[in-house]
C-alpha cells in the first residue's frame, strides 16, 4: 500500500513529531521532508520506504482505503499514549 503525504502529516502529528523529527528517525535530509510534505516532489521508492519505516516503528499503522472509504492513519494499541 502506498501512503501519502497527508497520511505522513496525520502521523507526525499521532506522534507530535516535527519535520525534523520524521527525517532524524528516518535518516532523510529535512528539506526533502518539507518538499514532500508541501506537495513539490514525490520522494524515490528507496526514501519513501525510508519514512514508512520510521513511522511504523514509532507506532504507525496506515489503514489502506476499503469499500469506499479513504485511507487512513492510527497508533498502535500499544503506543498510545
Amino acid at each position: 500500500m502506498k501512503i501519502n503525504m497527508a497520511q505522513v502529516r496525520a502521523a507526525r502529528a499521532l506522534l507530535d513529531w516535527t519535520q525534523a523529527d520524521l527525517a532524524a528517525a528516518a535518516k532523510i535530509a529535512l528539506p526533502t521532508v518539507k518538499r514532500y510534505e508541501t506537495g513539490l516532489r514525490t520522494p524515490i521508492p528507496a526514501i519513501m520506504a525510508a519514512i514508512r519505516r520510521a513511522l511504523e516503528a514509532a507506532g504507525v499503522e496506515f489503514i489502506p482505503a476499503r469499500n469506499g472509504r479513504g485511507v487512513g492513519v492510527r497508533l498502535r494499541e500499544d503506543k498510545e499514549k
